[in-house]
């Protein structure tokens, strides 16, 4: 695949329904543009519980509790590792009263995976770094479901196939082991009607906040082919 050289930063958040392949676009970005890597906060979570840092101790205790780890929390372990990148200045904190000023070098762009996921989150996102952008993905609904009806999946391993465009080579079977494919228990229409009609209400006031802010761009497509060339055009206008 041709890579392309950035001439700035870009501070990008992918905003889709499930199903609709933000994870596909993420890594097709990185792939295309080798200065963009990716900042998950679930991923950043894991890690902090994990390595028993003071804030994964403070996230551990909080989802024992049944409790969500607060946007404070998540926001800290965000700025944690973009200070730590140095992307932005050590001397930054959350509720400072002021943005930080993110580093302007293409090396220091990011897509934000996992957060935020409401208005309320973008504002507090907002007071800490600014984003430049963010990308609204549509699939239409009846495609998604399509998509999900065809998927199956070889549990040991975690492969997905879809009969549609990612067939087993044997039908049911797991292309390595031979083993038979099975649908994820949530793989069913009812749920994922559900599903996105859930992601509707919430999303729609965090796309109305970064619209006013004039970050929002939004690209329809009804497979991961046919939205990436126009991400990639949108992308190297903006940034390259």
């Amino acid at each position: 695949m041709t890579t392309t050289q950035l001439r700035k930063a870009a501070r990008i958040i992918l905003v889709g329904a499930p199903g609709v392949g933000k994870g596909t676009q993420a890594e097709r970005l990185m792939n295309r543009f080798p200065q963009v890597s990716a900042v998950s906060s679930g991923d950043l979570l894991r890690a902090s519980v994990r390595n028993k840092s003071p804030l994964g101790l403070e996230a551990e205790n909080a989802m024992k509790s049944g409790n969500l780890v607060p946007d404070d929390m998540i926001l800290k372990l965000i700025l944690n590792e973009l200070k730590t990148k140095q992307w932005v200045s050590s001397e930054t904190s959350v509720g400072d009263t002021l943005p930080a000023e993110p580093s302007d070098d293409p090396s220091a762009s990011f897509i934000l995976d996992g957060f935020p996921r409401t208005a309320t989150q973008a504002s507090r996102l907002d007071a800490l770094i600014p984003i430049n952008l963010v990308v609204s993905l549509i699939t239409p609904v009846n495609i998604i479901l399509s998509r999900i009806a065809s998927r199956w999946v070889h549990p040991a391993s975690g492969r997905v196939y879809n009969t549609d465009f990612n067939a087993p080579k044997v039908p049911g079977k797991d292309d390595l082991t031979g083993e038979p494919l099975t649908k994820r228990a949530d793989d069913d229409e009812g749920t994922w009607k559900q599903r996105l009609k859930k992601f509707d209400e919430t999303s729609q006031p965090l796309l109305d906040h970064y619209e006013k802010k004039g970050v929002l761009w939004t690209v329809t497509g009804n497979s991961s082919d046919q939205i990436s060339p126009q991400l990639f055009g949108e992308f190297e206008k903006r940034f390259a």
